[in-house]
This record gives C-alpha cells, sequence and structure tokens, in this order.
C-alpha cells in the first residue's frame, strides 16, 4: 500500500502542466531556474515552487554552480517514472529557440 501512496503522490505531481513541463524540459538536459522561466514565461517564483515540489517527491535533484542552482532528472528514479519519461514529448526545440535568443547562459 505504501507504493501505491507514492505512486498516487508523484502521478499526482506530474498531472501539473507546468511541473509535467518542467520535467520533459530537464528529460533533454540540466537547466537552472532562469533558463525554465524564460521557456514557460512564468515568474520565477512560480518556477521555483513547481521545482521545490518535484525535488521533495526525488524527481529531479539539484547542484549548485558558482552562485547558481541546476536541475536535473534524478536518473535514479522508480521504474514507472522512467516509463514516464521516456513517452514524454521532445524540448529539444524549445531549449534551441532559447539558446537562439541568447537566454540559454543567462544565469552567468
Amino acid at each position: 500500500m505504501e507504493l501505491l501512496s507514492q505512486m498516487s503522490d508523484q502521478y499526482k505531481l506530474l498531472g501539473d502542466k507546468t511541473r509535467l513541463t518542467i520535467v520533459a524540459l530537464l528529460n533533454e538536459q540540466e537547466l537552472c531556474v532562469c533558463e525554465i522561466v524564460a521557456v514557460l514565461g512564468l515568474s520565477q517564483p512560480n518556477i521555483s515552487q513547481h521545482l521545490r515540489k518535484l525535488k521533495a517527491s526525488g524527481m529531479i535533484k539539484e547542484t549548485k554552480k558558482g552562485q547558481w542552482v541546476y536541475y536535473s532528472i534524478n536518473r535514479e528514479l522508480e521504474p514507472y517514472l522512467q516509463d514516464v519519461l521516456k513517452h514524454l514529448p521532445s524540448m529539444k526545440q524549445s531549449i534551441l529557440d532559447l539558446e537562439e535568443k541568447g537566454l540559454k547562459v543567462s544565469c552567468d
């Protein structure tokens, strides 16, 4: 029953379009908050709140590089979450658009 509860909580988190989009972006590559903000067009506090929830669930992890915090997918996820990642649409074009606009390195 505990696994069912955990699965339910994690699927609920992914039921939010913003969080699912963040996971899809991070499935492509590691990003900082400002880059996610630039892609989604939402406020930094809003994105940070979603990232906190995803991190608390264990789906993503953070790495500090200087004053910046970068987020990435936790690649040691349960198999049922790894299956979800396999079926997410590609977000490569969104990241390429970010680079073309000169926003990919906006955290530096």
